[in-house]
């Protein structure tokens, strides 16, 4: 597996892996599948553990950001950031080669080919290695999507949208009170409460800040759904 070292938020689809390391995290990014999805494995630096953010596709190129060494990093933890199906084709494969356990939302863990290991919430906790991950709940884009967010104590907040936050807009909704229901959580759970230089990794396409979105959030509530 060929990993680019000179992060940028941008993969193509089939194409190398981006990888970028922080004090106490690595994250890698790569494309996989038909829709261009988006995967991102986390590894602790200290304890070598991995997560993965949405086994979305080709469960073999998943593995391989793994490596093949002796030391190469233990999957523990495969988490899928809502219920719609490019977002889990791989997962039953991955869990089931690494022994990984799962997390999902309870309102979309039903729909999932591989019944959660475990069930979160708003606020929730998870880990990786030695690392805490915080869970939240983005209603509207599906009912149990969340965002995953990893606040660095040496450098800026990073956060994992899944389909619900995109550079340009909120994810797509079925309804106008889906829509309002997004708005409001991303409004009072993203932007309300984190800083402009968090980072955000979409469940498709390119990466961006929380800086270059805030001004067009107005913009979004006037386009609707």
């Amino acid at each position: 597996m060929d990993v680019h070292e000179n992060y940028t938020g941008h993969v193509e689809p089939e194409g190398p892996a981006a990888r970028r390391t922080l004090a106490a995290l690595t994250i890698t990014k790569i494309s996989v599948g038909p829709m261009d999805n988006n995967a991102y494995l986390l590894v602790c630096r200290s304890t070598n553990e991995a997560l993965l953010i949405d086994a979305a596709n080709d469960h073999e190129r998943l593995s391989d950001l793994l490596g093949f060494l002796p030391d190469r990093p233990r999957l523990r933890t495969i988490v899928t950031t809502h219920q719609h199906a490019d977002h889990w084709q791989a997962l039953g494969a991955l869990a089931g080669a690494h022994g990984s356990n799962t997390v999902a939302h309870e309102l979309d863990a039903a729909v999932l080919p591989v019944p959660p290991d475990v069930l979160v919430e708003h606020g929730d906790t998870i880990n990786v290695g030695e690392v805490p991950l915080s869970i939240i709940h983005l209603r509207g884009h599906t009912p149990g999507s969340i965002a995953v967010l990893y606040d660095d104590p040496d450098g800026h907040p990073h956060l994992f949208t899944g389909d619900s936050l995109f550079p340009g807009g909120p994810g797509r909704t079925t309804s106008p009170d889906n829509f309002a229901s997004l708005m409001a959580d991303l409004e009072e759970r993203i932007f309300g409460k984190l800083p402009d230089d968090t980072w955000f990794y979409p469940g498709h396409g390119d990466d961006s800040t929380l800086g270059v979105e805030r001004p067009k959030l107005a913009e979004w509530r006037e386009r609707g759904w």
